[in-house]
């Protein structure tokens, strides 16, 4: 799960007039479902009512913790269902379960039997206001312009600059509300908190986002970019022991797999960023000691040398996302644009705010406040991108060659 993963809350019966069975739908053209409907890269799991009636689906790239790390085609939708608990779940609750070929689409869309639409246990990334409010903007913006133009409709011009402001005020918004939801919720007192100590040459951003938190019921691991992957500790899918990689000349450790009850490498730790420093050694044992679970030494086989050992592993890309990342790559990953909104937006907005910035000079009130409101769009769209450039660029993203002194 993600960082600020949270899902809506509701309940639902189990037997009655509630749940009666659940239906795995695995996908069909894997490269197709990859492409155009990823969170179904692994199948959909439909739980049913009466008369064949969707209540709910549960699309099962959502709930796999290392969905971002492992490729489709690396895992089949049957260990999906192990690693994500839903198999587990189902069984404990007492539905059967049954596997049928995906029925007849429409948009990418499973068909429901029912009138209603169907729950889907997803977390959307950006609540439904905000692009509500975006797309209001933009229509405001175009139509108010028009009018101001066309029609030589002066007030209209306040109104197009104050419709194009919406868009970055809603992403501020958004932005500002995550922070303080994450500042809130993360504390994590009754956690233990183990930090990487890395051999040397560690980034700003790595040493103080990168963290493995163990609680009584969940380990959870915050990678560079302040991905969080919670992994259970009870169940067959939880956490149930700690191999450690060695090289099979040196016996060097190489890396940690957190592996589940069925022998299922679950995380892939590089051991040099984590417990190759000064204090290294003694956050192992934290950790060791903090989970209380078998830790075995395994000798490792794969990969090309010292160098690439990782290749050929099912979580080699969390070699890179659990390592200091360079500052560029870092950039790109955690910019607000390039992540989540699309770069576009830096270039578009300024040039929507251009055609009333020269309001500026007028004499006119209309005017004057439309100018007004286009610099305060410019700068609401610039300001943040370019500080938070400069921030990673000449000190988030640097590179400290002595990096326990200065966690």
């Amino acid at each position: 799960m993600l960082r600020d993963g949270r899902f809506r809350e509701r309940r639902y019966a189990v037997g009655g007039d509630g749940i009666k069975h659940a239906v795995f739908f695995p996908p069909g053209d894997l490269w197709e479902t990859v492409q155009k409907r990823p969170l179904e890269r692994w199948g959909v799991l439909v739980f049913r009512g009466d008369s064949e009636r969707d209540i709910l689906r549960v699309p099962l790239a959502a709930w796999l913790p290392e969905a971002g790390v492992v490729g489709a085609m690396d895992l089949g939708p049957s260990k999906c269902l192990d690693r994500t608990g839903i198999r587990e779940l189902v069984t404990a609750l007492g539905i059967p379960l049954e596997e049928r070929s995906r029925p007849s689409e429409s948009d990418g869309v499973l068909e429901t039997s029912g009138g209603s639409r169907p729950d889907r246990a997803v977390h959307a990334e950006l609540p439904r206001w905000h692009s509500w409010a975006r797309g209001l903007g933009m229509f405001g913006w175009f139509i108010a312009v028009v009018a101001a133009f066309a029609a030589d409709l002066v007030w209209a011009m306040p109104i197009a600059a104050c419709a194009l402001l919406l868009i970055p005020v809603s992403d501020a918004v958004v932005r500002i509300s995550a922070w303080w939801r994450n500042r809130k919720t993360h504390s994590f007192a009754e956690a233990l908190v183990i930090k990487p100590s890395p051999e040397a040459g560690a980034t700003r951003r790595f040493l103080r986002r990168a963290s493995i938190r163990v609680l009584p019921g969940e380990v959870i691991l915050t990678n560079t970019l302040g991905e969080e992957r919670w992994l259970g500790r009870a169940g067959g899918h939880g956490v149930a022991r700690l191999v450690r990689l060695v090289a099979p000349t040196t016996r060097e450790p190489l890396a940690v797999e957190f592996q589940d009850h069925n022998g299922e490498a679950r995380v892939l730790l590089p051991w040099k960023h984590w417990f190759v420093g000064r204090q290294g050694l003694d956050r192992w044992a934290e950790l060791t000691a903090a989970l209380a679970l078998p830790v075995v030494d395994k000798k490792h086989t794969g990969g090309n040398g010292a160098d690439a050992w990782w290749q050929g592993h099912l979580l080699s890309a969390d070699v890179r996302k659990l390592s200091p990342m360079e500052a560029k790559e870092a950039r790109k990953e955690t910019d607000w644009h390039r992540a989540v909104i699309g770069r576009n937006e830096l270039l578009a907005l300024p040039l929507f705010s251009a055609v009333l910035l020269a309001g500026l000079f007028s004499d006119e009130l209309p005017a004057f406040l439309a100018g007004l409101l286009s610099a305060l769009t410019i700068a609401a769209a610039l300001v943040p991108a370019m500080v938070s450039a400069l921030a990673s660029r000449f000190s988030y993203d640097k590179m400290i060659e002595k990096p326990e002194a200065n966690v």
